[in-house]
C-alpha cells in the first residue's frame, strides 16, 4: 500500500468482534479465563489490553519493525529502554539530546551507575572515539532537539552493528511518515506520541518499536515488570490521532517551510535552524534519509531580554512546552525543554538564552508570521 493508505489501515483497523471502524476502549483491568491453566490472549491489562495492543501493532507496522510497545509517556518509553542496560554499561548519546533524556541520564540512571558520553553525532569520527570497551549502545536524535542537527542514520547503524552495539533513536520530530530508521539498520525506535503522532495536545503517550522480536521481548518484559503502560483511553486517542498523521504533517511542514523562509529574511534574527533550508549544513543528508523537513523551526534572537519580551507579546501561538499539536507552539528551551541542563552546558551546545523553538501547527502560516513580526518589533522597540 501507499504509505498514506497504510497510516489509515496499519495494525488492526477494525474491531475483530463487532466490525467497528474504531477499536473500542477496553476499559478493563482483568479478563475472565475459561481455563485457569491456559490463560487466553488477555489476562490483566498491565500485561496486555486490546486497545493498547491495536496501537502497538499499528506503530510496529508503520516503523517497519517487529514489536511495538505503548507506554505512559515518552519518558516512560525512553527510561524503559534504558533499563535494557546494567550498572557499569556505557552509552554514547547525541550531544543536544532532549532535556528529559538528559535529566534521566544525569540523575536517575547515574544513581545505578549507567555511564554515558555526550557527543556530536554529526561527526562520525567523534562517535567512534567515544566508544569504549564497555559501551553497549548509541542513542541518537536526528533532527536533534532543539538545533535540528542531522546525523547519518545508515552510517551510525552500520557503526553500531560493527561494534556490537544496540542502536537507539528518538524519532519524535519526524514520525514514521517522514523517517523510518529501522530499514537503515536501527534496533530501537522511540516516540513521544504526545507530539506529532497524537497530534492534538490532548494525550501523553510513549511508543517503542524494535527491529527484532528477541529485543522486543526484552523490552516487553520491562514494560510488564515496571508497569509504565499506556491506559486504554489514551491508547485510543493516540490511535485516532495517528489516522490523520499524513495530512497534518504535509500541511504543517509546508507552513514550517514558509515561516523558515521568512525568518531567514529578518535582520533581527541571528540564526534560523530548519532542515529544509538549503543553507542548513545537514540539508543534503536529511533529504536522503527523510521524506520531508518536518514542522519544527528553531531561531535565535539577540539576547534573553528581547526573547522574553517577544514571548510576552505573542498572541496566536501557544507559549508552552511540547510540540506537534494542531496549534503552533512556541517554546523557550532555556526554561522549558532544556531547563534541567546547566547554562554552561546549554551554551556549549548552542542552546542560548535567545533560542526559540517553533512547532508549526495548522494555522495559515501568514497569520503566524504576522503575529511573530508584531511581537518581535514590539520587543525590539521596548529594548
Amino acid at each position: 500500500m501507499n504509505y498514506r493508505t497504510q497510516i489509515i489501515h496499519a495494525g488492526r483497523d477494525r474491531d475483530p468482534y463487532t466490525g467497528a471502524s474504531s477499536i473500542p476502549i477496553y476499559q478493563a483491568s482483568t479478563f475472565a479465563q475459561a481455563d485457569p491453566e491456559r490463560p487466553g490472549a488477555y489476562d490483566y491489562s498491565r500485561s496486555g489490553n486490546p486497545t493498547r495492543e491495536a496501537l502497538e501493532w499499528a506503530i510496529a507496522e508503520l516503523e517497519q519493525g517487529e514489536t511495538g510497545l505503548a507506554f505512559a509517556s515518552g519518558m516512560a518509553a525512553t527510561s524503559s529502554v534504558m533499563m535494557l542496560f546494567q550498572p557499569g554499561d556505557h552509552l554514547v548519546v547525541t550531544n543536544d539530546v532532549y532535556g528529559g533524556t538528559y535529566r534521566a541520564l544525569t540523575s536517575l540512571f547515574r544513581q545505578w551507575k549507567l555511564e554515558h558520553t555526550f557527543v556530536d553525532m554529526t561527526d562520525m569520527d567523534a562517535v567512534r572515539d567515544a566508544i569504549q570497551p564497555h559501551t553497549r549502545a548509541l542513542f541518537v536524535e536526528t533532527p536533534a532537539n532543539p538545533l535540528l542537527q542531522i546525523s547519518d542514520l545508515a552510517g551510525l547503524a552500520a557503526l553500531a552493528q560493527e561494534r556490537g552495539l544496540i542502536s537507539i533513536i528518538d524519532n519524535t520530530f519526524m514520525t514514521p511518515y517522514l523517517q523510518r530508521p529501522i530499514p537503515f539498520g536501527f534496533d530501537v525506535v522511540i516516540h513521544s506520541a504526545t507530539k506529532f503522532l497524537g497530534g492534538h495536545s490532548d494525550v501523553i503517550a510513549g511508543l517503542v518499536v524494535t527491529r527484532d522480536r528477541k529485543l522486543g521481548k526484552r523490552v516487553k518484559a520491562i514494560q510488564n515488570t515496571f508497569g509504565g503502560i499506556l491506559g486504554p483511553q489514551d491508547a485510543w486517542l493516540t490511535l485516532r490521532g495517528m489516522k490523520t498523521l499524513a495530512v497534518r504533517m504535509d500541511a504543517q511542514q509546508a507552513g514550517a517551510t514558509r515561516i523558515a523562509e521568512w525568518l531567514q529574511q529578518q535582520s533581527d534574527i541571528k540564526h534560523t535552524y530548519f532542515p529544509g533550508s538549503s543553507d542548513h549544513p545537514g540539508a543534503g543528508l536529511h533529504a536522503k534519509q527523510a521524506d520531508g523537513p518536518g514542522a519544527v523551526v528553531s531561531f535565535e534572537l539577540a539576547d534573553k531580554e528581547t526573547t522574553l519580551n517577544m514571548l510576552k507579546r505573542i498572541k496566536l501561538s501557544l507559549v508552552a512546552v511540547s510540540l506537534g499539536g494542531i496549534e503552533s507552539i512556541l517554546s523557550y528551551p532555556a526554561c522549558m525543554s532544556h531547563a534541567a541542563m546547566p547554562r554552561e552546558e546549554r551554551y556549549q551546545r548552542g542552546i542560548t538564552d535567545g533560542l526559540l523553538r517553533l512547532s508549526v501547527g495548522l494555522e495559515d502560516p501568514a497569520d503566524i508570521i504576522d503575529d511573530m513580526d508584531q511581537a518581535i518589533q514590539a520587543a525590539l522597540s521596548q529594548g
